[in-house]
């Protein structure tokens, strides 16, 4: 848990809870120890109870993530758990589990989405068959929803996210999004293979190459675009 956030849930002052296990296995992944979902936990629930009850009024809202937040079967109950202790909740997903986003949707406040590629593209970045349709089925979900939402893709040098950022932009705005976010890679947390590559990238027509996807999408004409350098 990490008890203060500013940027896990913009413009809130959250405490952002991350859950284990993902089913998914990208290669920027700045949490790999979560995604194996048999690791013991490091923190009992209880325990993060009783310190949101002693935060009540000083923080606005708890973020569920991960690993993916979705993962969990008990993720329905703690969130109404959470609620009745007066907060809000926001969710982060990467959106592998459209029918548990669904049950989860009439008792979140926001919810981040993170689109990782066009759908055919999906098998190279989470590196599992089949997922390509799942996390765009949750975007229609989340829209169709009403709930408040941000979806997010994140790029690296020669990822297929960089590739096709623009086109993920478009889409996503055509299928009702209100707000996109471009995220530029991190290797804070990443395995050191990751890390190896991206250190030996040329930075500077890295640079040049998010500037020119900042401006392309910028031009969509989205209700809120925000671009996050690394």
């Amino acid at each position: 848990m990490t008890p203060l956030s500013t940027v896990d849930w913009p413009g809130r002052l959250a405490a952002t809870v991350f859950c284990q296990g993902c089913p998914w296995d990208c290669s920027y992944c700045h949490n790999p120890a979560l995604i194996a979902p048999r690791t013991p936990g490091t923190l009992p629930w209880e325990d993060v109870l009783a310190f949101l009850r002693r935060r009540r009024r000083l923080l606005d809202a708890v973020v569920m993530s991960g690993g993916e937040a979705t993962r969990q079967g008990a993720l329905l109950p703690a969130v109404r758990e959470v609620r009745g202790l007066g907060f809000a909740v926001g969710l982060h997903t990467a959106g592998p589990y459209p029918r548990r986003l669904a049950a989860l949707l009439g008792d979140v406040d926001w919810v981040g989405l993170d689109l990782k590629a066009l759908p055919e593209d999906y098998h190279d970045v989470v590196r599992r068959p089949g997922a390509g349709h799942l996390a765009w089925e949750c975007l229609d979900l989340l829209v169709a929803s009403g709930v408040d939402h941000e979806v997010r893709t994140t790029v690296a040098p020669g990822s297929p996210a960089a590739r096709h950022a623009v086109e993920i932009a478009r889409r996503a705005r055509d299928a009702g999004a209100r707000a996109f976010a471009l995220q530029v890679v991190r290797t804070a947390g990443t395995r050191a293979e990751f890390a190896a590559a991206h250190s030996s990238a040329d930075h500077r027509a890295w640079r040049e190459e998010v500037t020119s996807l900042d401006e392309q999408i910028a031009a969509l004409g989205l209700p809120h675009y925000e671009l996050r350098p690394g």
